[in-house]
């Protein structure tokens, strides 16, 4: 009931922001391209001269060594730890409860025997595995439509859908209401870099795409859209294509 006045609220605003541009779901729609590879060129100056020599010599060795770093593999158990509050609030508002209930399960395991998610008891011992979601998929859920592809500033690929679930999401996760200033300043900060921590360990990948394509824009749109599209059951493509485990 709770979500009900949330939800008339920001749908309009949803329609807002992609109903200008609300495209046909399984295809490319990007009038903005222009703006958008401008963007993507300074994300990819950021990543090259920043962010990757950073993650290389924060990787032990190459390959698949750097997926079993082990102060890798923590910030991104505690980082992926705290952001689950969210996706339970997220999953409750689509109207899957179930996947709530597995998140918030995740959650209270890890943050206790997992030592606030420096392990990941939940998974290994109780198979409660993350169920990833966010609010770009709950307005998809309500019925918004995708919007233009856009390339944010150092976020990367979006659409219009996708931009305004990112900023929402800043506001429903229920930690931030609980905890003073000084900690949800802790928080952002490990949420961060794990994400960081995802470049390095995912380094293979993002290089081969963002500098081994002949145009690294298009294939990061492509293989954007496809992931998402896979996401969210519609037509598009049949596997992650930013998991360096698929073959």
């Amino acid at each position: 009931m709770l979500a009900n006045p949330f939800r008339r609220a920001l749908f309009p605003a949803a329609l807002l922001l992609a109903g200008c541009a609300a495209g046909t779901p399984g295809q490319i729609n990007d009038p903005y391209e222009t703006t958008n590879r401008r963007v993507h060129a300074f994300n990819k100056s950021i990543d090259e001269n920043l962010i990757r020599p950073f993650t290389a010599s924060s990787a032990d060795g190459e390959g698949e060594d750097k997926r079993e770093n082990g102060v890798l593999v923590v910030v991104g158990n505690v980082g992926g730890n705290l952001t689950l509050p969210g996706k339970v609030v997220n999953s409750l508002l689509q109207g899957r409860p179930g996947k709530a209930a597995q998140n918030t399960g995740r959650f209270l395991i890890n943050s206790t025997l997992g030592l606030g998610g420096l392990h990941d008891p939940a998974g290994q011992e109780f198979g409660l595995d993350e169920v990833d979601t966010d609010f770009g998929e709950t307005l998809y859920v309500w019925g918004a439509p995708e919007g233009a592809y856009v390339e944010l500033p150092l976020l990367g690929p979006s659409t219009q859908r996708d931009t305004l679930g990112k900023v929402v999401d800043l506001f429903i996760d229920p930690l931030d209401y609980v905890i003073d200033d000084h900690e949800a300043l802790t928080i952002t900060g490990i949420k961060l870099a794990s994400k960081v921590s995802d470049r390095a360990r995912f380094g293979d990948t993002v290089d081969s795409i963002l500098y081994d394509s002949a145009d690294s824009y298009a294939q990061t749109r492509l293989l954007y859209l496809n992931h998402r599209w896979y996401e969210l059951g519609m037509e598009g493509g049949e596997i992650d294509p930013y998991d360096p485990y698929e073959e």
